[in-house]
């Protein structure tokens, strides 16, 4: 995702949403007003990481580039650019790293 030109800061990540199925498991159609919020998406940046207190120690962030991650249906807050869309999270709005099988 190099044309994102987007930096986000402290313990933040920006997240491209993945989208929901169009059908049901019995392939029925899901219309676009019935379509569940994404709560999962891939992610195309992120933050150098939290400092703790006034101790300055500072906190890496445990999310990279490139893996795909599950969130809250409403954490974050979303963002358009370029004509995509987007959600900027905080790492602790992060619920899970999905792993490669």
């Amino acid at each position: 995702m190099s044309d994102l030109k987007l930096r986000p800061l402290a313990d933040r990540l920006v997240v491209e949403p993945l989208e929901a199925e169009n059908r049901t498991e019995s392939g029925l159609f899901i219309p676009e007003t019935a379509k569940e919020k994404p709560q999962q998406g891939k992610v195309v940046a992120v933050g150098p990481g939290a400092h703790k207190g006034n101790s300055g120690e500072h906190i890496p962030m445990d999310v990279e580039v490139g893996q795909t991650v599950l969130f809250g249906k409403y954490a974050g807050t979303d963002i358009k650019l370029n004509g995509k869309e987007y959600k900027i999270l905080k790492e602790n709005d992060v619920l899970a790293i999905v792993e490669d099988q």
